[in-house]
């Protein structure tokens, strides 16, 4: 059963956020996603949170964001990696999207420069450019 109502509580709690976050490309945290509707990538817990990658930083404000799983799946809407330690994650680049920097939570690490490069390649052929 979806948590809509519980989401819209979190919400607004976000939207009324005044600190924000100083994020670059290449960071991961903690956002607050939300309950989606269909096949969009829910947060989880309370919060509503799941990692997320700053793929593309467009303004203090906003950014494109890559949510994260830790559960490892294979072809080309995906991209395997390791930033925390003996932990795989995989960037869910389908789900890619643009972000208000007040969804940010907390910083939990960083996509490493090598790594970083090789996920643009593979979401310019996914992105057909």
């Amino acid at each position: 059963m979806k948590k809509f109502n519980e989401w819209n509580k979190v919400k607004i709690r976000t939207q009324q956020k005044t600190e924000t976050a100083y994020f670059r490309e290449r960071e991961i945290y903690w956002a607050n996603v939300g309950e989606n509707i269909g096949f969009e990538q829910n947060g989880k817990g309370d919060d509503f949170v799941r990692p997320i990658l700053v793929f593309r930083k467009y303004s203090n404000n906003l950014f494109c964001g890559i949510p994260l799983s830790t559960t490892i799946r294979d072809g080309s809407f995906f991209f395997k990696f390791e930033f925390l330690e003996e932990r795989k994650s995989s960037a869910l680049l389908v789900q890619a999207k643009t972000f208000d920097v007040k969804r940010l939570d907390r910083k939990i690490g960083m996509i490493n420069k090598n790594d970083f490069e090789k996920l643009e390649c593979q979401m310019k052929k996914l992105m057909r450019l």
